[in-house]
């Protein structure tokens, strides 16, 4: 059960054209998240903005994104994140639900390309680690180009903040969509 209420929309009709704002880029639903985070609603809307940003606005391919987002999801135990994203973000976004399951363990897995694999290893050590060893960050840059690289860390960062964020607070899975 979620340490903090989530706000009920009915309740609080001040906040009717930001639950709007939240439900359009959520696939028509004010998913817990939104309704957690409206207990402070200017951080529900710089969240919002900031997770469209890192989601949708950055030029790491959508595959790429979940890839990250789902290790991130099985590092940090956030069962909130990955069913969110399990299975419809990332089969949208071109995995498979058996990549997806190997993300648990991607390095004994046969998926993932070079390219992807060294971003998964920049993510379990930027969470695991926080520091980067110079052999690891040498890796990713052979992959990526500088504003790659940012958009990745910044992904991997925010996702870390999510994670955290949704532990501490202990928030409830969504229903299953009606």
């Amino acid at each position: 059960m979620a340490r903090v209420p989530l706000i009920q929309e009915q309740d609080h009709p001040e906040f009717a054209d930001m639950i709007e704002k939240f439900r359009a880029g959520r696939r028509g639903r004010l998913i817990n998240i939104y309704r957690m985070l409206l207990n402070a609603p200017p951080l529900a809307e710089s969240w919002f903005n900031h997770s469209n940003t890192v989601r949708w606005k950055t030029t790491l391919a959508g595959r790429l994104r979940e890839i990250v987002i789902i290790r991130m999801g099985h590092l940090t135990g956030s069962q909130y994140v990955l069913r969110q994203h399990v299975p419809s973000l990332a089969l949208a976004d071109g995995l498979t639900v058996e990549e997806c399951d190997a993300l648990a363990d991607w390095r004994g897995s046969r998926f993932f390309s070079e390219r992807e694999r060294s971003a998964l290893t920049y993510t379990d050590v930027m969470t695991r680690d926080i520091v980067v060893p110079d052999a690891v960050f040498a890796e990713v840059k052979r992959h990526f180009n500088e504003r790659q690289i940012v958009e990745l860390t910044v992904l991997i960062g925010t996702y870390n903040m999510n994670a955290r964020v949704l532990q501490a607070l202990q928030l409830d899975l969504e229903p299953p969509a009606p």
